[in-house]
């Protein structure tokens, strides 16, 4: 028997119970995309401070790689000596950092991946043997 209410008739503790959880799983999920959203935002506006000061300590670098070399170079009576000085500690440097950088430098496939496909294709093939396919 499926006894339909009057209009305006008081709902039972069940309904009641069930559009309470309904409105928290509401609010639950839109306290969640409150909270993605200000951390998107957070991170946007942190990201872009991070860059200006990044930019900001590249110029100072700059500065100084410019500025003291110029000095040098101006308060040395031999100046196009003192310049090609800078030049060959600047390439020497160069060159240093880069032959550092490619003995560090690994273009590998990633080993946890590669152990975890290796077993995937195992477990896949196991499967279809199994199955006789």
């Amino acid at each position: 028997m499926n006894a339909q209410k009057a209009p305006g008739a008081a709902p039972n503790t069940k309904e009641l119970a069930a559009e309470v959880v309904q409105d928290v799983n509401r609010l639950v999920g839109l306290e969640i995309a409150l909270a993605r959203q200000e951390l998107k935002e957070l991170a946007i506006r942190n990201a872009i401070a991070a860059a200006c000061m990044a930019v900001g300590a590249l110029f100072a670098i700059l500065a100084l790689l410019v500025a003291v070399p110029v000095a040098v170079v101006i308060l040395v009576p031999w100046h196009w000596e003192a310049a090609a000085v800078w030049a060959v500690v600047y390439a020497l440097l160069a060159a240093g950092l880069a032959l550092y950088g490619k003995a560090r430098l690994q273009i590998t496939l990633p080993p946890k991946t590669v152990a975890s496909l290796k077993e995937t294709k195992t477990w896949a093939l196991q499967r279809m043997r199994s199955t006789g396919r």
